[in-house]
């Protein structure tokens, strides 16, 4: 939904929610496109309704982007641009929280970027970040890509990097995490938590020495000194 303010990080599990994914032409906030945008509906756990679009980026598609996610410029030649497409998703989305991997760092930003851009509005949904949760709730994998937490839980990873594909993955692990947060391993209860957002806290080197901070930076910036 469209708003002045934008929502909130949340780290803990939801029953109703939208995860949502972006395909783009590069990792760059500042000069990339959005190619495609897909979601997938979920009420009370269980998926009820689906949403994807190609979207024309009005620029050439690098080919080293085509080669990740399998989109070209023929294939977005006819596709909506993304004013019209990211309207659509978010009359989707409504007010539900959005979930997603790693969209605290990515997906969030472009959409909120556009959404200023075309609308002079924020995106204004509460997210989850299940990155973040796969990072405070399972500290004994040593990567936590979507595809890692795919495979560590046995679900079908067929067909990841495209935006659909990812999003229905995406809400198969969410579930399974559910139930991690619900009953934490030992090792996840060690695991350092910042008090603000709940994201895993990180021994880090500074100026005056080494401290923890929060995973959550930028958007939160609790510090501790090392003990």
């Amino acid at each position: 939904m469209l708003s002045t303010k934008g929502g909130k990080h949340l780290n803990t599990y939801v029953k109703d929610y939208v995860v949502f994914d972006l395909e783009t032409t590069g990792i760059s906030v500042y000069k990339d496109e959005v190619v495609e945008i897909s979601a997938v509906k979920v009420a009370d756990g269980k998926v009820v309704d689906e949403f994807s679009t190609l979207v024309n980026p009005g620029m050439p598609i690098p080919p080293d982007a085509s080669s990740v996610n399998g989109i070209t410029d023929d294939m977005v030649a006819d596709a909506p641009v993304f004013e019209k497409a990211l309207k659509d998703f978010l009359d989707f989305a409504g007010d539900h929280v959005l979930v997603g991997h790693n969209i605290q760092s990515f997906d969030m930003k472009f959409i909120c970027r556009d959404a200023l851009k075309f609308y002079g509005k924020t995106v204004g949904n509460d997210f989850v970040d299940t990155l973040k949760i796969a990072q405070a709730y399972l500290p004994e994998l040593r990567h936590h890509t979507l595809t890692d937490l795919a495979c560590h839980y046995r679900i079908d990873a067929a067909g990841a990097h495209r935006a659909l594909n990812d999003c229905r993955m995406n809400q198969k692990v969410f579930e399974c995490l559910a139930k991690e947060i619900e009953n934490p391993s030992e090792a996840a209860r060690n695991v350092r938590k910042c008090p603000l957002c709940g994201c895993v806290l990180r021994l880090r080197s500074g100026r005056y020495g080494d401290f923890w901070g929060c995973t959550g930076y930028p958007d939160c910036r609790y510090t501790e000194n090392k003990a």
